[in-house]
């Protein structure tokens, strides 16, 4: 059985949930996404944490391994997609997907054509209402020829990306020049590093980055709110 960390607004009431999925180098329990999920549960939007098949498996023996390959990765987001956006049609929630760095890439992968490449994956975008994505890694740092975000050109879903204004796999001055679809909205955060982090000197706050972030990412999730 899935494991899942979900956090519930403290009247158990909702309209949305978000299904948030973990980066690269550290599973759902990390304090950056349980900051993230707390805090938008406390405006009243349900989370919904999971761990991908790699990070399951570090969590059981505590080895470290790198992050499986794309299509597994598709094919168990799609897995998680499919349970809770079928909850949502039947409680008339509406259900909005997303991540951190990886996987909020992901995330934006599975409403692209991209995800039909994958063995077993298909597109879900008829299942969810938005995509979030918290850091999205446009190329590994150091190297903007390794493009990553061609879909976002053309994406027809409302999506949000939470950006580090000096972000290194995506600054903000970079961001300025890539075509994105117009559906795609950018909200940046002073001085922000990958995780928002900002420097000491600049008078802005790891905390306080975040916590522009929750609001920002909350006032997405309400425009996302009518049921699919």
């Amino acid at each position: 059985m899935t494991e899942y960390r979900i956090d519930t607004p403290a009247d158990g009431q909702y309209r949305a949930t978000f299904l948030f999925a973990h980066g690269a180098g550290a599973g759902m329990d990390h304090p950056f996404m349980t900051a993230v999920a707390q805090g938008l549960a406390a405006k009243g939007i349900r989370v919904v944490r999971f761990d991908f098949p790699y990070m399951v498996k570090r969590r059981e023996d505590g080895k470290k391994r790198p992050p499986d390959r794309q299509p597994k990765l598709l094919l168990d987001f799609q897995r998680h997609i499919q349970a809770f956006a079928q909850e949502a049609a039947q409680t008339g929630t509406a259900l909005v997907i997303g991540g951190k760095s990886m996987g909020g890439r992901m995330a934006s992968l599975m409403v692209s054509p991209e995800a039909e490449a994958a063995p077993e994956v298909e597109n879900c975008q008829a299942l969810v209402a938005g995509v979030a994505c918290l850091g999205f890694p446009f190329h590994p740092p150091g190297k903007p020829e390794n493009f990553r975000g061609d879909h976002l050109k053309s994406t027809t879903l409302p999506t949000l990306i939470l950006q580090g204004e000096r972000d290194t796999f995506g600054t903000r001055e970079e961001m300025a020049q890539w075509p994105l679809s117009d559906t795609v909205n950018t909200f940046f955060l002073p001085d922000g590093d990958h995780s928002f982090k900002p420097r000491k000197a600049s008078g802005h706050t790891e905390a306080g980055n975040i916590a522009l972030a929750v609001n920002a990412l909350a006032d997405f999730i309400e425009t996302c709110m009518k049921p699919v």
